[in-house]
């Protein structure tokens, strides 16, 4: 009877290497990737510069979609302000879904637009949402908009060499929110912190339990240093602070995901959303350089993410892996 046994070991084997996905999920150049889930179950994913998306029925696996994600009408006018469009946050508020895209000139000349999805199923300019020639906050990028559920307040996060900014939304999530401050709750800026060891960018929220999480990248963008960090608050409108306690204003984060000069994959950083999968299992998005590609390209990673007894996130060996799920 070890016979048929051991060729069934063998079968389901073969079978779990068949299914085995492996990084990146997306080989070509795709950095700063926002997922969300269509009404209909598919998977959309829309990155720096979205000219085009990626669609998925499973997460695991990515084609180009047909879709076009954005009316030319709307690119018309947002190419008249701006000549980068950076970092796309693609969410829901109040039913709407909107996207919210950084345009992009300089650090002292970039501001975040918000664009709602229509019947067409493309995303239509509504404007403006903060511009940093009128608050003075240097990188006025990265949008990450969140609706906090014990308040229904709307919230952007915000920036990167001029510190991490909170403001408040009006509830429709198309413009700030009367009177609103602006608010620093993450980072140093880059005056104070050259190295940007301690500049933090590419803000993400996610709920668990008690706390909200506050995920963020620090480093040169372009090489090994740049990492994935974390802090929590219980509150939204709370301080932020690292496993120690320290709190992330005055540049204190808990390493999630980094790399060694010498790694294959490096500098992995800002994270899209997480999502919850079939398996049960937690996966999150990032960009990550490859070196078997082109120095500037940074292709889109998944990998599982787990969270330890004390409530804090962690992927295996803390850093990128070829297996999304190890």
């Amino acid at each position: 009877m070890r016979k048929p046994v051991l060729l069934f070991l063998l079968t389901l084997s073969l079978l779990a290497d068949a299914q085995q996905v492996t990084n990146p999920v997306w080989q070509n150049n795709w950095p700063d990737p926002t997922v969300w889930r269509g009404e209909g179950g598919t998977y959309y994913c829309l990155a720096t510069n979205p000219q085009r998306m990626l669609e998925s029925s499973d997460l695991f696996h990515w084609t180009m979609s047909e879709q076009i994600p954005i009316d030319e009408a709307s690119w018309a006018t947002m190419r008249s302000i701006a000549r980068n469009f950076w970092a796309p946050d693609v969410t829901t508020v109040h039913n709407q879904r909107l996207l919210y895209l950084t345009l992009y000139n300089s650090a002292e000349d970039c501001r975040i637009a918000v664009l709602r999805q229509e019947g067409d199923g493309k995303f239509h300019y509504v404007g403006i949402i903060t511009d940093s020639r009128e608050t003075g906050i240097e990188d006025t990028i990265d949008p990450e908009v969140v609706t906090d559920g014990s308040t229904g307040k709307v919230w952007l996060f915000f920036g990167s060499v001029g510190g991490v900014h909170r403001v408040q939304l009006r509830s429709d999530g198309l413009s700030l929110y009367p009177g609103a401050k602006y608010v620093h709750v993450a980072g140093k800026t880059v005056h104070e912190n050259p190295s940007r060891s301690q500049v933090y960018e590419g803000s993400y929220l996610h709920r668990r339990g008690r706390y909200w999480y506050l995920f963020v990248s620090s480093g040169n963008y372009g090489d090994h240093t740049y990492q994935l960090q974390v802090g929590r608050s219980k509150k939204l409108t709370g301080t932020f602070r690292d496993r120690n306690g320290k709190p992330m204003i005055k540049g204190n984060a808990t390493p999630v995901i980094s790399s060694n000069r010498d790694d294959h994959f490096y500098g992995p950083g800002h994270c899209g959303e997480i999502f919850t999968a079939g398996d049960g299992k937690q996966y999150i998005f990032y960009h990550c350089h490859n070196t078997a590609t082109r120095q500037n390209s940074r292709p889109m990673m998944m990998q599982q993410i787990m969270w330890d007894k004390q409530g804090w996130p962690y992927v295996h060996e803390g850093k990128p892996t070829e297996i999304v799920a190890p």
